[in-house]
C-alpha cells in the first residue's frame, strides 16, 4: 500500500498534535493534578462533542444498540480516554523527557506484541523491519547523537507508568477495528466518527473523573493553581489532541492498520523535541536529521510490499 496524500496527512496531525499535547501539559502539571488535568480535558471534549454525535444516543434503534454493546464502549474509554493521558501525565511527573519518550517510541512493538498475544495477527517482516529502524531513528533523537547517553538511562515509577500507557494504546489501536460482530457486521461501525468518538468519551469521562476523585479523597493531588494559561491549555487539549487527532488516528488506524500507525507515532518525540526547542530557542541539530530520516526509511519499509493505493 503506498501513502496517499489524505492518508499522510490523517497519519501525521495526531502525532503533531499528540506533541503539543505533552509540551503544553509539562508547561502547566505543577499547577493541576495530572489526574484531573486528564478528567478536565475530556469533560470538556465531551461538551463539544454532544451536540456532533448527539444523534446516536437520541436514535431509539441505535441507543439500544450500543446499550447492548456497553462493555465494548466502556473498554474504549476506558482504554484511549480514561487511562493513557492520565497515565503520561502522571508520568511526566517523577520521569525525565527522555525516558518517557523513549518508552512511547515502543509503541510499534507492543502493538505487533499485542496483536500477536491477544488478535492471533502474525506481523510482516516488513512491518518489524520497520518498528525497528523507527525506533532506531527516535533513540538517535533521544540520546542527541551519543549511544553512551541510552545506556545510563535509570527506570524510575514514571518510567513504568509509561510502559503501562504505551501497552493501554496498543490495546485501544486494536480494539478500534475488531469491534463486535453483533455492533459491527461489516467490521466497522455505520456511524459517524463524531458518534463513535462521542460514546468513548461518554464512557471514558466517568473512569477519568473517578480517577481523580480518587486521588483528591486520598488528599494527594497536586493544588489546583487555577490561571489564564491553563484554561487556554484546557482549550486546546480538549480540541486538538482530543477530537481532531483521535479522529484522525482513527481514520489512519482504518484505512492502514494498527502497526503502520504505530510507526507514524513515532514521529511524537520528534516533533515534541522541535516545539520544545522553539520554546527554549535551542534549535535542531544535524542528528535530528539523522533521526528524521531513519524515521521516514521506517515508515516506507513498513509500507512496502502492501499493494494498491488505500
Amino acid at each position: 500500500m503506498s501513502i496517499s496524500p489524505r492518508l499522510l496527512l490523517l497519519l501525521a496531525l495526531p502525532p503533531m498534535l499528540w506533541a503539543g499535547n505533552v509540551v503544553f501539559a509539562r508547561m502547566v502539571i505543577a499547577d493541576i493534578d495530572p489526574l484531573l488535568l486528564n478528567g478536565l480535558r475530556w469533560t470538556l471534549a465531551l461538551a463539544l462533542l454532544l451536540p456532533l454525535g448527539f444523534g446516536v444516543m437520541r436514535d431509539p434503534a441505535r441507543r439500544r444498540l450500543w446499550l447492548r454493546h456497553w462493555p465494548y464502549f466502556a473498554a474504549l474509554g476506558l482504554l484511549g480516554i480514561g487511562a493513557f493521558n492520565g497515565l503520561q501525565y502522571m508520568a511526566l511527573q517523577t520521569s525525565t523527557p527522555l525516558n518517557v519518550t523513549l518508552i512511547a517510541a515502543s509503541l510499534p512493538l507492543w502493538t505487533m506484541a499485542v496483536g500477536i498475544l491477544a488478535f492471533r495477527t502474525l506481523p510482516r517482516r516488513m512491518d518489524v523491519a520497520g518498528a525497528l529502524i523507527s525506533l532506531i531513528g527516535v533513540a538517535v533523537v533521544l540520546s542527541r547523537g551519543e549511544v553512551s547517553a541510552l545506556l545510563t538511562i535509570q527506570f524510575v515509577t514514571g518510567d513504568l507508568l509509561m510502559i503501562l500507557a504505551v501497552i493501554d494504546w496498543a490495546f485501544y489501536s486494536w480494539l478500534l477495528i475488531r469491534p463486535p460482530k453483533g455492533l459491527a457486521p461489516e467490521g466497522r461501525l455505520q456511524w459517524s466518527w463524531s458518534e463513535s468518538l462521542a460514546l468513548q468519551t461518554l464512557f471514558g469521562v466517568p473512569w477519568a473523573l473517578a480517577a481523580a476523585g480518587a486521588v483528591g479523597a486520598a488528599g494527594m493531588a497536586t493544588p489546583l493553581v487555577p490561571s489564564l494559561a491553563l484554561g487556554i491549555v484546557l482549550v486546546f487539549l480538549a480540541i486538538g489532541p482530543s477530537i481532531i487527532a483521535y479522529r484522525c488516528w482513527g481514520l489512519a488506524v482504518a484505512a492502514a492498520g494498527p502497526g503502520l500507525a504505530a510507526l507514524f507515532y513515532n514521529f511524537t518525540p520528534l516533533l515534541a523535541g522541535a516545539m520544545s526547542a522553539v520554546l527554549i530557542n535551542e534549535w535542531p541539530k544535524p542528528y535530528h536529521g539523522v533521526a528524521l530520516g531513519l524515521l521516514v526509511i521506517g515508515v516506507l519499509v513498513s509500507t512496502r510490499g502492501r499493494g494498491k493505493t488505500a
